[in-house]
């Protein structure tokens, strides 16, 4: 459901001017979604939309066009490429290990990625541990880290 909420979202943004939360909620409502202007904004910030300028001096949601996102995806792979040697999860904890002296740079890859499933991490010189929402989050996270440093 979520995924198709922030498919409709992108849909919407792309294809008529949104100024503000309530007005894309009650759009989406209109296509048949239900949420919360909470959940709206979560999407948002997942989605990485942002406000920009109309050419008639208002602003309108859209996505980023930052090319840095790009530049900076990559340098979280190479950090999670380069440093991690192993990880695991148990329950809603995730703990990477690390070459020595990496974890912060790890636990810092992790937060700026925010993923919403993330509550906070935690890291010494080799070791981080992430607090996930739950169980599945846990489990995807390191899978998908997993397939990021095979």
């Amino acid at each position: 459901m979520k995924s198709q909420r922030q498919a409709k979202i992108l849909e919407i943004i792309s294809k008529q001017n949104v100024e503000t939360q309530e007005q894309l909620l009650t759009l989406l409502q209109e296509e048949g979604f239900r949420g919360t202007q909470a959940t709206i904004s979560r999407d948002i910030k997942e989605l990485r939309i942002v406000k920009e300028l109309t050419g008639v001096g208002s602003y309108r949601y859209a996505v980023s066009s930052n090319e840095l996102t790009g530049t900076f995806s990559s340098r979280l792979n190479t950090i999670f490429r380069e440093c991690i040697v192993s990880l695991d999860y148990a329950q809603n904890i995730v703990v990477l290990h690390t070459l020595p002296g990496l974890a912060s740079a790890a636990g810092s890859a992790v937060d700026t990625m925010n993923f919403s499933s993330v509550l906070g991490t935690l890291a010494g010189d080799d070791t981080v541990m992430i607090v996930m929402r739950d169980t599945a989050a846990a489990a995807a996270f390191c899978s998908e880290v997993k397939s990021l440093i095979s």
